[in-house]
């Protein structure tokens, strides 16, 4: 098995374990540049769904502190587009790590 592949493809498979740490690592100890544009690419794709989620959970928790009695409409769409957001980069991290590690 080619290194350059398993390390691309554990980049997409690192939201499993180590999050967007391990393609950063990735990213400034390799010196391959098909390995570093996989690495960054998963960085990215780790950090999507890192970006709104401290917003929801912001505006979740003033939604109940303000109205404890109601869930707002406002809540439970920001949480399932949140958790969408969350399945839709775990799927596509999924596909593109099989398949750089089957790729010819």
């Amino acid at each position: 098995m080619d290194t350059r592949k398993v390390l691309s493809s554990l980049c997409y498979f690192s939201i499993f374990f180590a999050g967007f740490l391990f393609p950063l690592v990735v990213y400034f100890a390799t010196g391959d540049e098909v390995t570093k544009t996989h690495a960054k690419k998963s960085l990215i794709s780790h950090l999507i769904p890192l970006i709104p989620t401290p917003l929801i959970v912001v505006a979740v928790w003033y939604d109940f502190a303000s109205l404890p009695d109601q869930l707002p409409a406002f809540t439970f769409i920001s949480i399932v587009v949140l958790i969408l957001i969350w399945i839709v980069v775990l799927i596509w991290n999924i596909v593109k790590g099989v398949k750089v590690l089957t790729a010819e």
